[in-house]
């Protein structure tokens, strides 16, 4: 029930489509210009629980919870579940997931986590495997700075590179049948890495990934970027969002304004001392959840290009000196 076009790119001839998604963020998360699209925002880091970790699980209960209530559907009724987040192990999903009893595929591909899940979900439903699936991600600000970087406590500067992570989980619930937008390709992502070592610096390492899936996915498909009301990476901030539009120039094809990152729209970079912009799974996964899908809904676009990006580093391979390589996935989402 598909069609292989290229290497990367599938079209899928059994379309899944988008029932339900909902979205969790936090205190950053509502004061930023995208607070009106979330179903649930929190002033507590910890969303009432001991530990930052706790909490991100609980977000991930939370948007799952709300997503299911929204297509009036109970946790018996999905096939599957593919999830994940940036902790070790992806504990905030296993932990946040575990009581729901729903078959789980756990997933690492770090911020593009949303276009993994909604790429594999898809895939799923197009062979047949499944009727329904749930698609969802998550990071959690305290978390991430714990692990990557440094205790948040700490109090280190940042520099004017770095992105601030989002704390916030989207959720999506694929179907075969129903009423929503429908996700009609997918482009597989590769490994691409181009040698860069900062690790504050995550805009100019995934932006290359951006660059070699969106390509495969224009020639794949024989599209471009003005056949699509909205292309959008995600997490790629000011300075990777620049990087994208100049490797393509280099082609001699134009991005136009219809080509944004979630990265610059979950904050009010200046007015919030955003750095570079926002990162993190739930950065794009929010953004999707809240505010495109939303949109999309109301009619204001017709067809959108999601491709996420992810920075596949952990502390131990950066304190081996490794280099940062990158990856993205692509979908189509057609109203």
């Amino acid at each position: 029930m598909q069609k292989r076009l290229g290497r990367q790119t599938v079209a899928l001839e059994r379309p899944s489509v988008i029932l339900s998604h909902a979205a969790v963020g936090g205190k950053q998360e509502g004061e930023g210009p995208l607070a009106a699209y979330f179903d649930h925002l929190s002033d507590d880091s910890f969303f009432g629980e001991k530990t930052w970790e706790k909490g991100e699980s609980a977000m991930q209960k939370m948007a799952l919870s709300k997503a299911l209530e929204k297509a009036t559907l109970s946790p018996e009724d999905l096939d599957y579940i593919l999830a994940g987040d940036l902790l070790n192990q992806c504990i905030g999903t296993s932990f946040g997931l575990r009581d729901f009893g729903i078959p789980f595929y756990g997933l690492y591909g770090a911020c593009s986590t949303m276009g993994e899940s909604l790429a594999l979900g898809s895939l799923l439903i197009a062979g047949g495997f499944a009727e329904r699936a749930g698609a969802m991600t998550s990071s959690h600000f305290c978390t991430a700075e714990r692990q990557y970087r440094m205790p948040v406590p700490y109090g280190n500067q940042r520099t004017p590179t770095a992105q601030w992570t989002a704390t916030a989980s989207g959720c999506v619930i694929l179907g075969a049948e129903g009423k929503g937008p429908r996700v009609t390709t997918v482009t597989c992502g590769k490994i691409v890495d181009k040698g860069v070592t900062d690790a504050n610096n995550m805009g100019a390492a995934m932006a290359p990934a951006a660059y070699d899936s969106l390509a495969a996915h224009f020639a794949a498909t024989g599209t471009g970027p003005k056949d699509y009301d909205l292309v959008l990476t995600g997490d790629l901030g000011v300075l990777g969002h620049q990087i994208v539009i100049d490797l393509f120039a280099q082609d001699g094809v134009e991005m136009g304004e219809n080509y944004l990152d979630c990265g610059m729209l979950l904050y009010d970079i200046e007015k919030q001392d955003m750095h570079a912009g926002a990162s993190g799974c739930g950065c794009s996964a929010s953004v999707l959840c809240g505010y495109l899908l939303r949109e999309m809904a109301e009619g204001r676009w017709k067809k959108l290009l999601f491709a996420p990006t992810g920075a596949l580093l952990s502390p131990t391979s950066s304190f081996q000196g490794e280099s940062v390589p990158g990856i993205c996935h692509a979908v189509t989402i057609e109203a």
